[in-house]
């Protein structure tokens, strides 16, 4: 049963609490039609043996769904639900449209990274991110050491980006000898969008970040890079790398390596805006696909649906240059203390009348 049947053969009476799914499964929100505004009144979900289960919300004003798969999963549920861009959702054979919301999954955005990979001749300590460099330009500049990577980028060519990444864990491996220096651009003007491949709620959707497809983003890496590649040359650095190594040889080896599907041009170690595009890759910032202001209000409830808020990364407009886990978590514990404080205020105003 779709998720949007519900729809169709819901009644008021026999309402119950509703669950979340299990975060490995996807759940879908359900909605009564037929009113001024749609409202949502529970969701569908599936568990870990593939059955489909229903679980409607209590029957009280102050219950509501609350939508939190992230930037990807939840301006695909929305979609998925009946609930995004009309034309879009009628291509896809989804019945009904709940509501014609063409800001859903709009505003996609990744904060976008390049790295510089430098074998040292001497061991260096094993280190993850720690420190973090935020330049007047809005290039986050970071550093990891303790690589396992130590060879040519001819046998780098052959890797895929996983292996490469499993590489350079200083988790992995504590007796080798190399570091990595990257550059992330800050809130990039550069936006996309998502789209549904089909209407399996677990097959990915489509999504385009449009990396550095704004000349300010591509301004904002040579910097970086250019600022990456002064550390390298000077001589407090000049002992963790080889002396016969050459910044077009380091810029080499990245280019060797399969961080994206974009075609790669020799000259892009001539070229830092070239090497940028080349190169670029993620570092899982994604955000955006449910905007405050254009998809939620400033209370993350769905504008035009009642009983419906989103809240997670998928309503920033702009990610935080570091980790945005503890924003994320900050924000998810914000937004529980205020729901309950309204609940709080609407049970006392209940009690008075």
């Amino acid at each position: 049963m779709a998720a949007l049947d519900c729809c169709n053969f819901s009644t008021v009476e026999g309402n119950k609490v509703v669950h979340s799914s299990d975060g490995s499964h996807q759940s879908s929100p359900t909605f009564w039609a037929g009113r001024p505004r749609p409202k949502a009144y529970g969701v569908i979900f599936q568990d870990a043996n593939g059955l489909l289960h229903k679980a409607e919300l209590a029957k009280n004003a102050m219950n509501e769904v609350i939508l939190s798969a992230g930037a990807i999963g939840s301006p695909q549920l929305l979609m998925l639900s009946g609930v995004g861009p009309m034309a879009h959702l009628v291509a896809h054979g989804i019945k009904p449209v709940v509501l014609d919301h063409p800001m859903v999954g709009q505003g996609m955005g990744d904060n976008p990274m390049n790295a510089i990979f430098i074998p040292s001749p001497t061991p260096v300590e094993v280190s993850l991110i720690q420190v973090v460099g935020i330049t007047k330009f809005d290039s986050y500049i970071e550093g990891a050491s303790g690589t396992s990577r130590t060879t040519t980028s001819t046998s780098l060519s052959t890797q895929s980006i996983t292996d490469f990444f499993k590489s350079i864990n200083p988790l992995l491996n504590a007796t080798i000898k190399a570091g990595l220096i990257l550059q992330k651009v800050a809130g990039p003007v550069s936006r996309g969008h998502l789209e549904l491949r089909n209407i399996n709620p677990n097959d990915n959707p489509s999504v385009r970040f449009n990396y550095y497809q704004e000349p300010e983003d591509l301004e904002k890496c040579v910097e970086g890079i250019a600022t990456i590649i002064k550390v390298i040359n000077s001589k407090a650095f000049s002992k963790f790398k080889y002396p016969e190594a050459t910044i077009h040889g380091l810029l080499d080896i990245i280019r060797s390596v399969p961080t994206n599907l974009r075609p790669r041009h020799v000259t892009s170690v001539l070229n830092l805006k070239q090497f940028c595009i080349d190169t670029v890759m993620t570092i899982w910032h994604y955000h955006g696909g449910c905007q405050v202001g254009r998809v939620v209000d400033k209370n993350y409830k769905v504008l035009g649906i009642d009983g419906l808020r989103v809240i997670d990364g998928s309503t920033f407009l702009k990610s935080p240059g570091t980790n945005a886990q503890a924003t994320i978590m900050m924000l998810g514990r914000y937004m529980g203390q205020k729901i309950l404080r309204e609940r709080e205020v609407f049970r006392k105003r209940n009690e008075e009348t």
